[in-house]
């Protein structure tokens, strides 16, 4: 009876899937043993063909984040394993050291446990003394498990901090923003602001932030996405809420392809319609809708940078409800600088 189930719930998401005609992705991840939800890009600055994709996936016990290479096969030496529910992962360049010496890190959530982990990149060493707990002030459990992250570097100082979502929340100060500091007694996690507007309907779960433009960008599930400063210094007042009309229903992953000065695309999904809306990056009026083949995506990534021969100019990465990550070359998603 379970397989039946199964089947006919297989054959009902597919007979669902957008009538768009389909991108074929590039090539397709490996498998991971539990639950993909979420990716990030990381780009070896020094040799881009050996750039990693980060992807995790969920499990309460033995949860992970997944390391892959450019033909999508799992990097076990640059994995992590035994990772209480990782929810949402995301990158950043040259955080600094004590010492003045500089490392990427890689910051995702740990839902069941309360907290983020950063970790330094490429050798995959924590830098959070086991984790930095999230939400610590909140009384409620469920405020308290953390969902989403995304990471903005100043460029007027190269301060680092993370925007971290939850599972449930207020209707305001539904985010939470920490700065990442070093000292002499290593890496801290300080808490520097709450902000974020909910509409009290389903959650907050994806975050992205436009570095270069000062924005933060999350999906209010089921009504749109919500626009605020990066920068605590620029205050906490919403800047505007757009595209929930283009949602079949929950609205989920964002990136950011980033071009020259304002030019570029907010790429979001559209978990339900199992398809992709895409805003300008400068006006944030809808661009159009792109059916790239996954089903129900959660997370989403995307670089416009070169990493080698195979995509020349650029990479997009998207979470695919069958364990999996499809890699699509930028080039097919056809889409105009």
């Amino acid at each position: 009876m379970k397989y039946i189930y199964t089947v006919f719930l297989l054959v009902t998401i597919v007979a669902c899937k957008s009538n768009l005609e389909e991108i074929k992705p590039t090539l397709v991840t490996e498998k991971t043993p539990h639950d993909t939800d979420d990716p990030a890009i990381w780009i070896n600055k020094k040799n881009p063909e050996e750039s990693i994709i980060f992807g995790t996936d969920k499990d309460e016990v033995n949860g992970g984040v997944y390391a892959f290479d450019l033909d999508g096969k799992i990097i076990l030496e640059k994995s992590l394993t035994k990772v209480s529910y990782p929810n949402n992962v995301d990158v950043e360049y040259g955080f600094v050291l004590n010492d003045s010496t500089t490392t990427d890190i890689l910051v995702f959530t740990e839902r069941e446990k309360h907290q983020i982990r950063v970790y330094s990149i490429p050798d995959m060493k924590p830098l959070d003394k086991g984790g930095f707990q999230v939400f610590e002030d909140e009384n409620n459990v469920e405020m308290k498990r953390p969902m989403g992250v995304s990471i903005y570097k100043n460029p007027e100082n190269g301060n680092i901090s993370a925007i971290v979502s939850r599972k449930s929340g207020p209707s305001d100060g539904y985010l939470y923003q920490y700065a990442f500091v070093s000292d002499s007694l290593g890496v801290h996690s300080n808490l520097i602001r709450k902000f974020g507007k909910f509409s009290g309907e389903k959650e907050i779960e994806a975050i992205v932030v436009d570095d270069a433009l000062g924005f933060v960008y999350y999906s209010d599930e089921s009504v749109g996405i919500r626009k605020y400063h990066a920068s605590p210094k620029k205050g906490n007042a919403e800047i505007s809420i757009f595209g929930g009309e283009h949602f079949k229903r929950d609205i989920e992953g964002i990136a950011i392809a980033t071009y020259q000065g304002d030019r570029g695309f907010l790429i979001v999904s559209d978990q339900q319609d199992h398809s992709f809306n895409f805003f300008s990056r400068s006006t944030n009026s809808f661009v159009k809708k792109l059916n790239l083949g996954t089903l129900e995506t959660d997370g989403c990534d995307v670089t416009t940078e070169a990493l080698g021969s195979k995509y020349p100019n650029g990479l997009f990465v998207s979470m695919n409800d069958e364990q999996d990550f499809f890699f699509h070359a930028l080039d097919s998603l056809k889409i105009a600088k």
